[in-house]
């Protein structure tokens, strides 16, 4: 159960980070295009690194 836990832990990982890097494109698109950042964008950084924070701890106290 702990290698099929620590497959879904590691794809959490992969999603939080792509998520993060989509949340920077969508603010540098919004800074060069529009002058302004959006608020999408904003929470997309957020969400993404509060994600990419708790799989990292769970990921830790997985692996002891």
């Amino acid at each position: 159960m702990t290698s099929n836990y620590s497959k879904k832990l590691k794809i959490h990982r992969i999603l939080s980070i792509l998520i993060l890097a989509l949340g920077f494109m969508v603010l540098i698109y919004g800074i060069i295009v529009e002058d302004e950042p959006t608020l999408v964008a904003l929470l997309l950084i957020v969400s993404g690194t509060v994600w990419y924070i708790i799989t990292r701890s769970k990921i830790k106290s997985l692996n002891g």
